[in-house]
């Protein structure tokens, strides 16, 4: 077998960072930190924590760096910090297993947006070629695929590698009401969002209820909706793709498409205003579980510079208007809290994995 090199990268909070920010930063590291343990446990030689400040350098350039600094003719896997909070150590060895393939073959958790990708050593050579001004790993199956030509083989039948700690939302999702899991910071958000997590996952329970979903939801997902819960489901799956879409991953920079982001349920906040999320939700079903970050790429263009603050995000996530600053948020918050319905706010992982954890908790 080939000598495989494990790296997992950290992005520290920022130092204007709040208090919601630090909480999430300190649990994907300690998330980091045991993946490093279990992949050196499953078979890689190294495994490391690559931990720095945020800046707007692409994911090109970073990867190119980190490739410097590795032996030639070795397997890599490469992940974030909130990736696999639920895998068990057999996905881990097989992510190992992927690296030291003797083809050029990678290995990820979704070819169409990856947290994480283990690529054989030949499969790494040809990541010598990938574009500095690549913006993402998000897409970089994808380039991997149709521009270097390497097979890539996904795991997308394994739901619980989907999920990704990208808001404390999703950390207070994984430990299932564990408080003792979490940061005492988010125990008063676990504490909140309780009841509201219990009445969502009532709704999956009830026959003669109705869920609304709305987001980048997967068919992976609808399935599991269609098999696992009693109630109806009104799904409105918007944008998939929205991070991971790059013209540089199908090797056509002039590709781009000139269409902005665009939400349906967004249009109707634009004609009412965020303050009638609740009531126009209540008359779709009994509860909703909402993606917001498709709402704000509808609202503010796809570029996330130009959205809230990562800290106003999280408190909506939280249904916490009073920490969030940006106006349309606090005013969308404040009106999905009030809403005569349970309503759920998040990113891509609560309409994904995130509901079948809210479906299984006790």
């Amino acid at each position: 077998m080939g000598a495989v090199d494990v790296i997992i990268l950290h992005p520290l909070p920022s130092p204007t960072a709040g208090p919601l920010e630090t909480a999430l930063a300190g649990v994907r590291l300690d998330l980091a930190e045991r993946n490093r343990s279990a992949f050196l446990a499953g078979g890689a030689e190294t495994a490391r924590v690559v931990a720095g400040p945020p800046d707007q350098r692409p994911f090109g350039v970073r990867l190119s760096e980190l490739r410097a600094g590795l032996g030639p003719g070795r397997g890599l896997v490469i992940l974030g910090s909130g990736a696999l909070p639920l895998a068990t150590p057999a996905d881990l060895r097989a992510f190992v297993a992927a690296a030291t393939a003797a083809e050029p073959l990678a290995l990820v958790n979704n070819r169409y947006s990856a947290d994480v990708v283990a690529v054989s050593a030949t499969a790494n050579a040809i990541l010598g070629r990938l574009p500095d001004a690549f913006p993402t790993d998000n897409a970089l199956p994808r380039w991997l695929a149709e521009v270097g030509g390497v097979r890539v083989v996904d795991l997308r039948g394994r739901w619980r590698l989907a999920m990704d700690l990208d808001s404390p939302l999703d950390a207070i999702l994984v430990a299932a009401g564990q408080t003792d899991r979490l940061p005492a910071s988010l125990a008063p958000a676990a504490a909140r969002l309780g009841p509201v997590v219990d009445a969502v996952r009532a709704i999956l329970t009830d026959r003669r209820a109705e869920l609304v979903v709305a987001g980048r939801a997967s068919a992976a997902t609808l399935g599991w909706l269609e098999r696992a819960a009693r109630c109806r489901v009104r799904a409105l799956v918007e944008e998939r793709g929205l991070r991971a879409s790059s013209s540089l991953a199908l090797g056509d920079p002039a590709s781009a498409s000139p269409r902005r982001p665009r939400s349906i349920l967004g249009m109707v906040l634009d004609a009412g205003g965020p303050g009638v999320v609740g009531d126009r939700l209540a008359e779709l079903g009994d509860g909703a579980v909402v993606d917001t970050r498709v709402l704000l790429a509808h609202r503010l263009g796809g570029d996330e510079a130009a959205w809230p603050s990562a800290g106003a995000r999280f408190a909506s996530d939280l249904l916490d208007p009073r920490g969030v600053d940006d106006p349309w948020l606090a005013e969308l918050t404040a009106a999905a809290t009030a809403a005569p319905i349970p309503i759920l706010l998040g990113g891509h992982s609560l309409v994904g994995p995130g509901i079948r954890l809210v479906g299984s908790r006790s």
